[in-house]
């Protein structure tokens, strides 16, 4: 096993494993560490002993919690926004690339799972979700938007859950991210050492591996509740939305309707863009008009002022500049 930024690399029989491991960061993403996934899966790509890899994580604590942020304000308070882009446009490339990748790529999540390690967790062939895994796209709170590609794989999900998890931030687990089409199968987090051992192994198929250590059900009574919680999320403009969730009296749409009043207005807009425009457009379409996003928002003081509130004073006020009037959009 060789260790390089904060991931490691290790080969069991026929598998490339790529293990996150910055667990006091909750495996938020560097630019280093974009750059080590990317030169790993080279290494994989080339070596005709290997047909297929393993991403996961070192730490139980959480898969990945998004790409540094924290990095990104400081990048943009000093407005140094080449250095800023430049983590942005080499993250994009490696989605890009792991969508298009010659070998099979088996994500196993198993904690906390949001923005960036969802954008690469979307791209592998199969993503095993175990038990405390949990998903979500929590952009908005802090003054950003979905990117990584979610511009591509939210406005695809059933039930316009896309556009509920985008917009609202909300968590996703269980059967609700099988339903979501987020994970293809599900494990408990306890047979995940059982698993990997089981996708090394020379004389088991992978199918034969999954089969055996888990699970990819079908319709579950859940689908159910997941339709209600997204019913309004149908409607074409934000003013939709919120007039829609203001007509209902259940949990989920109160705390929907809560959550849209906090979050940034201006990341409202731009998330209901990229979304509505996501819907039939290409992945490579969609992470250039997200990097278009981008360079907009770390010149916006919305996206400094949300990364203070929620992750470095973590006093949760931000004090929005945008204008908390909806537009049509």
């Amino acid at each position: 096993m060789s260790n390089l930024s904060h991931i490691t690399v290790a080969q069991a029989g026929r598998i490339g494993i790529i293990g996150l491991n910055r667990p006091q960061a909750m495996n938020s993403l560097t630019l280093d560490m974009v750059r080590d996934i990317d030169a790993a899966l080279s290494r994989f790509e080339d070596d005709p002993k290997i047909d297929r890899v393993l991403l996961r994580s070192d730490t139980d604590r959480a898969f990945c919690a998004g790409g540094d942020m924290r990095r990104i304000r400081t990048l943009s308070l000093a407005q140094n926004f080449a250095d800023a882009e430049q983590f942005f446009q080499e993250e994009y490339r490696l989605i890009q690339r792991m969508s298009g990748y010659a070998k099979t790529i088996i994500a196993l999540v198993d904690g906390v799972c949001m923005g960036g390690g969802l954008g690469l967790v979307m791209q592998s062939d199969i993503r095993i979700a175990t038990d405390r895994a949990k998903f979500a796209m929590p952009e908005t709170a802090i003054g950003f938007f979905p990117d990584v590609g979610g511009s591509y794989f939210l406005p695809r999900m059933p039930h316009f859950g896309g556009f509920w998890m985008g917009l609202t931030g909300a968590h996703v687990a269980g059967f609700d991210a099988q339903t979501l089409g987020i994970s293809t199968h599900m494990l408990p987090h306890t047979e995940t050492d059982g698993l990997q051992r089981a996708l090394s192994a020379p004389d088991l198929t992978l199918d034969a591996a999954l089969d055996t250590f888990s699970a990819a059900p079908g319709y579950q009574s859940s689908m159910l509740t997941l339709a209600a919680k997204t019913m309004c999320f149908d409607q074409s403009t934000l003013c939709g939305i919120k007039d829609c969730l203001a007509k209902r009296t259940t949990a989920g749409s109160m705390s929907a309707r809560q959550t849209l009043d906090k979050v940034s207005p201006r990341s409202l807009q731009e998330t209901m863009r990229l979304l509505r425009s996501g819907r039939d457009a290409s992945l490579k379409d969609c992470l250039a008009r997200e990097f278009e996003a981008v360079q907009r928002a770390i010149r916006h003081p919305d996206l400094a002022e949300g990364v203070r509130a929620v992750l470095v004073d973590k006093d949760h006020a931000p004090r929005w500049q945008s204008s908390s009037t909806l537009t049509s959009t």
